[in-house]
């Protein structure tokens, strides 16, 4: 099997980049922030006056308990304000419209502010804890004593349907947050008689794609972004996913009732397991020790091959092979899409032991008719369909009517009621050029899932390469990306995914401290919350760094193989 192009992208980047990365004298120094305490709470209700915002209500919530999405956080006693901004009627559907938005001001504040970006169709004010990196975060926004934002993007239900609003695209794309921006800044300056020292813009999935949006179209704006598994393609990866609905559905049995493809038949739960046994086999002690953990993905993509390494079914399936159907399809899938024309439309992904992970399947088998036909149906596509042709057909049936050579261009098409392409306000403009934010001093995190399910950590791997070539070999001065070995889409799978991203970041911006690696943590028993992905052999509390891409953590050769004190970033 020949090497993969990341391999050799890696390379060029660490040439570029030099055995002790690369640094630029000249970036401004931002200054700490500083703390203010909480000064009013139940007055901001009628002290914000600014057009098109409306403050419905503001109450001051004692310490304790906070739940979000099943975890339970200690928060600081704050001032919980929830407002709209832009209500208004669409004229496409009549439906109503506005930006939803809460935000969470600690008595004992930091100086910082923190929006929250959101993940899927939005759509939901999610409580704005500050959870922006790793799985079940230890350390929240909140918690660290940020004031926090949290919005729904622009529309009021997480489902596609707002699509046919050209208003709300854009906002969900991209305008939401800069309608939020100078609301939350003004809303502190009133709470704490001083607006806020540093701003931050952090989230994963779509929330890490607002991030990167906003790296580009709002870098006066934020001192600090903090991107997790971006979907900064989102209308490529979606439409990909209904690609590869076509391809498992050639392997998948039919479901007796609809008689479409049951993708789950596809690849079974075993499979991918035998498949990620097989790549631990080639690729563990590609890193200096074999611990159940592949750190070294470049190299693992030239030493595994699919066709060879894993046995291939001579009689039925049983979970200790695969069929050659099987391997052609998974081949194309992670080699990612081609139009007729041999162009490719989406980059692939990498061969992980995380594509055994739960977290990974899903996206692979049940997003395609779910998320992803209404996603690219409504808003990916211009101009969108009607509610009433969507539902008149399953979503699996969406997915399989697709077409990658007709139906794909329309991400880039306009209208004249649709002016602005799915492409253009989803997608950051002029990603590889990130001066503007490097000019003023801010700095930017990125970390992207190796095994993730949707949006191809080669993908972001390759965007760092062309922003490395494009500022000089030196966009590690403000910008880094670390690859997280294991991990599925945010979180999940046989990974060390529970890491903080925020503080290392305020230390960058504020203190010139550039984070060389981050600890991450297993979740295994005693966790808050318990990784039941984790192999047996692996210590509850093994830890790893995330080393700065390209960089790899490599075993030193001595000391406890649970402990990130024993490797390095090489």
């Amino acid at each position: 099997m020949r090497a993969h192009p990341i391999a050799l992208s890696a390379l060029t980047t660490a040439l570029l980049m030099g055995c002790g990365g690369s640094s630029d004298a000249a970036l401004p120094q931002l200054s700490a922030a500083t703390p203010a305490p909480l000064q009013s709470c139940a007055t901001l209700a009628t002290s914000l006056a600014l057009p098109g915002t409306r403050i419905t209500s503001a109450e001051q919530v004692p310490e304790g308990p906070l739940a979000l999405q099943g975890v339970t956080t200690q928060a600081p006693a704050h001032c919980l304000v929830k407002g709209k901004m832009k209500e208004r009627t669409g004229p496409v559907d009549g439906a109503s419209y506005a930006i939803g938005f809460e935000m969470r001001l600690p008595v004992a504040w930091n100086g910082r502010f923190l929006h929250q970006a959101n993940g899927g169709l939005d759509g939901s004010v999610v409580t704005a804890l500050g959870s922006v990196s790793g799985a079940a975060p230890v350390a929240p926004g909140l918690v660290q004593g940020f004031a926090v934002l949290s919005s729904d993007a622009g529309h009021g239900a997480p489902t596609p349907f707002f699509g046919v609003d050209p208003q709300a695209r854009l906002d969900y794309g991209y305008q939401a947050v800069g309608t939020l921006t100078p609301m939350a800044k003004n809303l502190i300056k009133i709470a704490y008689g001083k607006a806020p020292d540093r701003s931050y813009l952090a989230g994963c999935s779509n929330g890490g794609r607002h991030a990167m949006v906003g790296a580009s179209r709002y870098a006066d704006q934020y001192d600090g972004i903090l991107a997790g598994n971006p979907g900064f393609h989102l209308p490529k990866a979606a439409t990909t996913q209904l690609w590869k609905a076509q391809q498992y559905a050639k392997v998948s049995t039919k479901d007796a009732t609809t008689g479409l493809p049951d993708l789950n038949t596809a690849v079974s739960p075993a499979e991918f397991k035998l498949i990620g046994s097989k790549i631990v086999a080639k690729c563990d002690a590609l890193d200096g020790v074999a611990d159940g953990q592949v750190n070294d993905v470049a190299a693992c993509q030239a030493a595994f091959n699919l066709q060879t390494d894993v046995p291939t079914c001579t009689g039925a399936r049983d979970g200790s092979c695969i069929t050659s159907e099987q391997k052609s399809v998974l081949a194309s899938i992670f080699a990612g899409p081609r139009n007729s024309k041999g162009e490719a439309l989406y980059t692939g992904t990498w061969f992980d032991p995380g594509i055994a992970g739960a977290n990974f399947a899903s996206w692979h088998f049940g997003s395609p008719a779910t998320r992803d036909a209404g996603a690219v149906a409504f808003i990916f596509t211009s101009p969108p369909s009607t509610v009433a042709a969507f539902t008149a057909i399953p979503g699996m049936q969406y997915a399989l009517n697709f077409s990658m050579e007709t139906d794909y261009p329309k991400m880039f098409a306009t209208t004249a009621q649709y002016a602005e392409s799915p492409w253009s306000y989803m997608t950051p403009p002029n990603e590889a050029d990130l001066s503007a934010l490097k000019n003023r001093g801010a700095k930017m995190i990125v970390f992207h899932g190796v095994a993730d399910g949707v949006f191809s950590p080669m993908d972001t791997a390759h965007w760092m390469d062309r922003l490395q070539a494009n500022h000089s070999g030196k966009a590690d001065a403000f910008a880094r990306l670390f690859l997280v070995p294991g991990m599925n889409h945010c979180s999940g799978g046989p990974a060390t995914d529970q890491f903080d991203m925020l503080a290392p970041l305020v230390a960058w911006v504020e203190q010139g401290k550039a984070p060389d690696s981050v600890t991450a943590k297993a979740r295994g028993t005693g966790a808050n919350v318990v990784n039941a992905e984790l192999p047996a052999s692996w210590s509850a509390n093994r830890t790893r760094p995330l080393c700065v891409y390209p960089k790899v953590a490599r075993y030193n050769g001595t000391g406890d193989v649970e402990s990130a004190g024993s490797f390095s970033c090489r």
